[in-house]
């Protein structure tokens, strides 16, 4: 039996590293078309925050694999009016197969699979983003071949995305330097998960110099400096924000031959330049894509289709 079918999906967590690498490699066979899973079942996606390609990709892969997709929309649901994160779960467990829900609070998410029997996906919370890594570790082993023993850099806000690409890093064996202004570092509790799950030899590194995470790196990475509900921030942040930006002259401290990733959507000029968003460097169109493979990979497993 797989053994991810019927289980939750709220953080890297809850995989094992034999998990990840099953997932990442039933991804690259679903893309390639070797794999052809069919299922009948029923996902349902409850957005209280605006997406593109996680909204998109979920769709794309389950109509791929034969199942049907119910967007619950928040504002015509009686979420909007208040009804409680337990009430809703047990109502939805009896209609659905599998739910991906994006809010704000992690602990909404964990309340409601608590109370669910189906199997719950996160697809972005304040805290973590875990689809989004799946994507990004596919890619990175498209372009470089394996993920053991290879050098991360992430640079700007200390967001739920820098949250999950450090236990998605620790957990595949790579090094991750997170390079942020003081004061917007990644979540305490995450840090310390992720230095718990660091393979032997293989490091976690904060700092507020750009110049120090990127040295040597093979991919670089970056995001908003301001996350959904912050854009009000931007702004203001913006001149503390100003070093971390992946321009050309920072990327020639990395690796000649390093990656450019971006979870998009992408602010041109702020965090990263057009010049390497569309240079010879970026994976970012690949990356976009491959969150439909990754997810049609945890959509397969959880569902346990065939």
């Amino acid at each position: 039996m797989n053994s991810l079918q019927g289980r939750d999906f709220l953080s890297l967590t809850d995989l094992s590293s034999s998990e990840l690498f099953h997932l990442l490699d039933q991804a690259a066979e679903l893309k390639a078309g070797t794999l052809r899973p069919q299922c009948r079942q029923v996902l349902g996606l409850l957005f209280s925050k605006a997406s593109t390609r996680t909204r998109v990709s979920f769709s794309v892969a389950m109509y791929q694999i034969g199942g049907q997709v119910l967007d619950l929309n928040p504002l015509v649901s009686q979420v909007s009016r208040g009804e409680p994160w337990a009430d809703t779960a047990r109502v939805l467990d009896r209609y659905l197969d599998v739910i991906a829900i994006r809010t704000f609070k992690q602990e909404d998410l964990t309340e409601f699979a608590h109370y669910a029997r189906i199997p719950v996906i996160n697809a972005l919370t304040d805290l973590g983003h875990p689809c989004q890594i799946l994507a990004d570790l596919l890619t990175i082993r498209e372009h470089l071949g394996f993920l053991a023993g290879k050098t991360l850099a992430y640079l700007g806000d200390g967001n739920n995305v820098a949250n999950s690409l450090l236990l998605g890093c620790a957990m595949a064996g790579m090094h991750i330097r997170v390079a942020t202004p003081r004061g917007y570092e990644p979540n305490p509790q995450v840090v310390t998960q992720a230095q718990h799950l660091a393979l032997a030899g293989n490091g976690v590194l904060l700092t507020t110099d750009p110049q120090e995470a990127i040295e040597g790196a093979q991919v670089v990475y970056t995001d908003v400096w301001a996350s959904m509900g912050q854009e009000a921030q931007a702004q203001d942040r913006a001149p503390l924000f100003e070093p971390y930006q992946v321009n050309s002259a920072l990327m020639k401290q990395a690796d000649p031959r390093a990656i450019v990733l971006h979870c998009l959507p992408a602010h041109r000029g702020e965090e990263i330049t057009t010049e390497v968003l569309e240079g010879p460097q970026s994976r970012v169109w690949d990356q976009a894509e491959n969150r439909l493979h990754a997810q049609k990979s945890l959509l397969v497993s959880l569902l346990g289709a065939s």
